[in-house]
């Protein structure tokens, strides 16, 4: 194997077993800063040594063992609040001690260790966008460059989120813990969103020049299969877990042959992923049989389900769609749901009912600023060969979208409008 195999596989290694290294050391030593220094200091050893030595045929136990030894050392050598790191390191010699193999030790709580790591990283006391970094971070194994990249910021913008987001867990003195009671339903729900928000980033960039990245739709599916994993009981985890496989199951015919975006009517089915639907299915059949009354993860999963369930666009249920938007507006009103209604019942009762729901929207002003609003209403004129003006609303939605892939298609549609034509 090539120093540059070693390297690809050590990459791989760390995807997998960092989440819940960090998670170990971070319940024994009571920091998920100091737990994430810890881990990646073994990662520099096996950097160092692997491409010499071979990798061990048990690298995460390797990686448990060096940043266990990591551990002791560090509190060894810190003298200040002497007292506290005698004790710890003391914890930690015993454990040595009484667990010969650190790494079993570990893994009696992997599963809660994972868990805590899970709310400790989207703690609400984070700002929306540090929940994000430090969650991709911490349990999805990318590097600050990686993360940068995919939501196109500076990437010393994030290195500072998530050195403050470190900063501030210390300093809130955020327990490392699973919240129990009410605070558990608020605090699962910032979870959710965090990882929802990540796989909506990859579904449909909200800038740059892709159409989609394909990658953060992979880490939010596996995050959010890691949490479904961890919470058997909560329906709107398997509800959320269920979207987003139907959702990532049109990927492969989302995308054109040079990149262009390809909407949903116009997608060949036969390009959807079967066995994510399967997945999908199974997991919002899941969601409904812990028999609850269905949350907002759920109704849309539900919502995904019509359409992954009709062979051909003509088979889907609207009306059925239509219903489940209701619902999912009185759970969780915006306009944003609303829209999605109006769209719904376009198709279920024709172009003119749409379009008078999304007029009142235009009229109530707060998506004003959204590209799809009129984006939607371009195509309901259209449909009405109301052309004139379904070309404007093409070009303003054009005008407000920061995606490259998507302002070209908005034009290109304004372009067929000037021509007359429905396609």
């Amino acid at each position: 194997m090539t120093v540059t195999d070693t390297h690809r596989a050590i990459d791989a290694v760390w995807r997998i077993e960092s989440p819940r290294l960090i998670a170990g050391l971070a319940r024994i030593v009571r920091d998920v800063g100091l737990a994430e220094d810890l881990a990646q200091d073994a990662l520099v050893a096996a950097l160092q040594q692997w491409p010499e030595s071979g990798i061990p045929d048990n690298p995460g136990a390797w990686l448990m063992a060096t940043a266990k030894n990591r551990a002791i050392d560090h509190f060894r050598r810190h003298t200040r609040l002497e007292r506290k790191h005698e004790e710890l390191g003391r914890e930690l010699e015993k454990k040595e001690m009484t667990v010969p193999d650190f790494e079993s030790a570990l893994d009696d709580n992997i599963g809660d260790d994972l868990l805590r790591l899970v709310f400790t990283a989207c703690h609400p006391v984070l700002p929306t966008e540090a929940r994000v970094a430090l969650t991709l971070r911490l349990l999805g194994g990318l590097t600050t460059g990686e993360i940068a990249r995919a939501f196109l910021v500076p990437e010393p913008t994030v290195a500072q989120r998530i050195v403050r987001s470190k900063r501030t867990l210390a300093e809130k003195r955020v327990p490392f813990e699973v919240p129990r009671g009410d605070e558990l339903a608020a605090r699962l729900s910032s979870v959710l969103a965090v990882i929802y928000l990540i796989f909506n980033e990859g579904y449909s960039a909200t800038a740059g020049d892709d159409w989609m990245r394909p990658a953060l739709c992979e880490d939010a599916l596996r995050l959010g299969r890691i949490l479904a994993e961890l919470t058997p009981r909560e329906p709107e985890v398997y509800g959320l877990v269920a979207l987003m496989e139907i959702q990532a199951s049109r990927s492969r015919a989302r995308v054109g042959p040079s990149g262009e975006p390809i909407l949903l009517f116009d997608q060949n089915r036969a390009h959807w992923d079967q066995l994510l639907i399967r997945r999908g299915l199974a997991a919002l059949q899941h969601a409904k049989r812990l028999g609850v009354a269905s949350g907002p993860y759920v109704l849309q999963a539900e919502i995904a389900a019509c359409h992954a369930r009709a062979r051909i666009p003509e088979e889907i249920d609207w009306p059925r769609i239509v219903t489940l938007y209701e619902a999912l507006a009185q759970l969780t009103p915006s306009p944003v749901v609303e829209l999605n209604r109006a769209v719904a019942v376009a198709m279920a009762f024709g172009p003119t009912a749409g379009l008078e729901l999304v007029d009142a929207l235009t009229a109530e002003g707060s998506l004003e600023n959204y590209h799809l609003l009129p984006s939607v209403r371009g195509d309901l004129l259209k449909k009405l060969n109301r052309f004139d003006e379904a070309q404007r609303e093409f070009e303003r939605a054009a005008s407000l979208t920061h995606n490259a892939r998507e302002r070209e298609l908005l034009l290109e549609r304004a372009r067929t409008c000037a021509t007359g034509s429905t396609n």
